[in-house]
């Protein structure tokens, strides 16, 4: 009986050790640009990391998507202070939690946020905090920031953020990592109009180097196909 106890808390323990929350990280990718991952358990998809960038222009800094939540964005917001830049601003290209879960933090700190105004009608709708301003053109930061709507794909308010000088572009959700065999989850989702949007991002950035999906490993512009195929074949086509 003591063995069979002794080996239940065994067990235990190592389920325990296996759901632990990995730490929020932040990596560099250019001379200016960072990515930050942040992780949260998702029902039946289990502990998933969520990207999002941190972009430099001289002693400011622009988030590109919030981490999944407050507690991870305080973590961001206190890296980025002890890089001794300001926080300027912050983009959301969506309304799911993984792009936006720390707006609440960053106006309550009265750091400009932005989002277009689909995005925040949906965030809206599901009861939560929108961005203070909406992205009224496809410039955040003149020649370095630049968004881009491609249409509907993972969810109806995708964007994409093309970094010019890098030839960065993050993806978001709206892109699949390599490793990807299915779209994830296309709760909110036009799996009909995704092949189409992403053709839409290729044509406007050909010349993209790398591409950083909101899950998973970044790549090059293989991932945009990758996607592309991923939609059709839940088409059936």
């Amino acid at each position: 009986m003591r063995y069979i106890i002794f080996l239940c808390i065994i067990i235990s323990n190592i389920t325990f050790a296996s759901e632990k929350v990995p730490k929020f990280k932040v990596t560099k990718l250019a001379d200016n640009v960072y990515q930050h991952i942040s992780y949260k358990k998702v029902g039946s998809y289990g502990m998933v990391g969520a990207s999002g960038l941190v972009v430099v222009d001289g002693s400011n800094a622009h988030i590109i998507d919030t981490p999944w939540t407050v507690k991870d964005t305080k973590k961001l917001v206190e890296w980025i202070t002890s890089k001794k830049l300001t926080l300027k601003s912050a983009v959301v290209t969506h309304f799911h939690k993984d792009a936006s879960g720390g707006l609440s933090f960053l106006n309550s700190l009265e750091i400009k946020t932005y989002a277009t105004p689909l995005t925040n009608k949906l965030l809206k709708s599901k009861k939560r905090e929108e961005s203070s301003h909406e992205i009224k053109n496809n410039e955040l930061l003149t020649n370095k920031i630049e968004i881009f709507y491609p249409g509907a794909g993972h969810s109806r308010d995708n964007i994409v953020v093309w970094l010019p000088k890098e030839k960065i572009l993050f993806g978001g959700c709206f892109v699949k990592s390599i490793e990807s065999k299915g779209l994830g989850y296309t709760g909110h989702a036009s799996v009909k109009d995704w092949p189409i949007s992403i053709q839409n991002v290729i044509n406007k950035y050909p010349n993209v180097e790398r591409v950083v999906p909101g899950h998973g490993k970044i790549g090059d512009i293989s991932l945009l196909k990758h996607t592309a195929k991923l939609a059709l074949g839940e088409k059936g086509l």
